[in-house]
């Protein structure tokens, strides 16, 4: 089940608190009590992208949530007179992997076959329909993978082996794959909230500071004081392996490339990410180790 979180200025204004209501996000969810003076609507709720999927009918499930849901909010927050909606959305919009040295940009060549990557970019199609239809400024970010404080998954995988200090063959990757901190990504929304520019728009978000997995665990040991044992294991060695162990999307997450081009995030907003990779490498390890 996925849940939303709407929160009026207004009553933040008033209280000194903001005023949070939970709801599902579904086809025929009603928000209209809830966004009466509501200026701007920040929409990162959805069904998450799953390694291991159960669903009988995987596109669906996530049309439901990421797609219709999306734009039933959007719907009625044009209908309440809510001025700007940003819609957090995926690279995965633009697809899984780029070749070197061509990143993606916010043109999308053909649509997703990802289903996650589909129900995103049939709700980015709705959402600027609807912008062209109500008036109702519309922006969109497509961020890749997200980490900070709490993160989940690989990443946290990653760090639990760069903590142990112990010797991994992924010392001789030289993919680039883009990554956005936390922070980050949180200060281009808030840039996004009011800027003018931003009115309409796509931008694609990242850390502007692409990484290797070799660089990304060395970092990350760094970030801990640990050492970094890792072996010069050829990439190639890498993929064959984990063809071999049928976990070939393993080996593409390990040594292929994902690079973002913001250049025009940047030159439209005027933004520039305020922290390093090392400084949210560093944030998001010390969390993690809080957490043991």
């Amino acid at each position: 089940m996925s849940q939303g979180y709407t929160v009026s200025p207004v009553q933040r204004r008033a209280t000194g608190a903001a005023n949070t209501i939970v709801m599902d996000i579904s086809p025929d969810s009603s928000w209209q009590p809830h966004l009466e003076n509501v200026g701007v609507i920040i929409h990162c709720a959805g069904r998450a992208h799953v390694m291991s999927e159960s669903a009988v009918d995987p596109i669906t499930e996530y049309r439901k949530v990421n797609t219709s849901g999306t734009l039933q909010l959007a719907t009625q927050a044009a209908e309440a007179g809510v001025k700007r909606f940003i819609f957090i959305s995926s690279i995965k919009v633009n697809g899984e992997a780029t070749e070197p040295g061509q990143p993606f940009t916010t043109k999308v060549e053909h649509p997703p076959e990802d289903p996650y990557g589909l129900s995103k970019y049939e709700a980015e199609h709705g959402l600027r329909l609807l912008a062209e239809q109500t008036g109702m400024e519309v922006v969109i970010i497509r961020p890749p993978l997200v980490y900070g404080p709490g993160v989940k998954a690989n990443f946290a995988s990653l760090i639990k082996l760069a903590s142990k200090g112990l010797p991994l063959p992924l010392g001789a990757i030289e993919n680039q794959r883009s990554m956005v901190f936390v922070g980050n990504l949180v200060d281009l929304i808030i840039n996004c909230i009011r800027n003018p520019n931003a009115a309409n728009k796509t931008f694609l978000a990242s850390d502007d500071d692409d990484l290797s997995t070799t660089q990304l665990l060395e970092g990350l040991a760094s970030a801990m004081n640990k050492p970094s044992r890792l072996l010069p294991i050829p990439s190639s060695w890498l993929l064959t392996l984990t063809k071999l162990l049928g976990k070939p999307a393993i080996g593409q997450r390990l040594c292929g490339n994902l690079q973002l081009d913001i250049s025009d995030t940047k030159t439209c907003l005027g933004w520039k990410p305020p922290y390093s990779v090392a400084e949210g490498l560093k944030q998001t390890v010390t969390e993690a180790s809080r957490q043991k």
